[in-house]
């Protein structure tokens, strides 16, 4: 799997990140980062026990991460359950939750497949 491919695979804007990010390498060196962040496990724990200004900064960092890298359909559902969460809970939260769940399982799912095909 290539890296577009990989970008492909998880809704995300190759041109978009490879225009800003100066080498491929450094794209793939971020792209392999982003499963060792834990801001998704604090965003999951934060909304079990409802530390919602938590699980705010949680969405707001995966937004950034996901902005940054181009992660164009996890940049969505997380912004949007970012902004939900900015004050406090509402109602929308929860199914915002799940959005970002199926987003990120579907990103990093991408990822570690095109991380096997590298075999590192």
């Amino acid at each position: 799997m290539t890296l577009q491919e990989c970008y492909a695979a998880l809704e995300g804007d190759y041109a978009g990140v490879t225009s800003r990010l100066p080498t491929e390498r450094m794209v793939q060196k971020f792209v392999l980062k982003f499963l060792n962040d834990g801001s998704y496990d604090l965003l999951l724990r934060s909304m079990e026990t409802e530390d919602y200004a938590e699980a705010f900064r949680a969405a707001h960092t995966i937004k950034g991460v996901c902005q940054n890298l181009d992660f164009t359909k996890l940049y969505q559902s997380s912004s949007q359950l970012s902004e939900a969460l900015r004050n406090g809970f509402t109602p929308e939260a929860p199914a915002l939750v799940e959005q970002v769940k199926a987003d990120y399982t579907q990103t990093a799912d991408a990822i570690r497949m095109y991380q096997a095909s590298l075999n590192v």
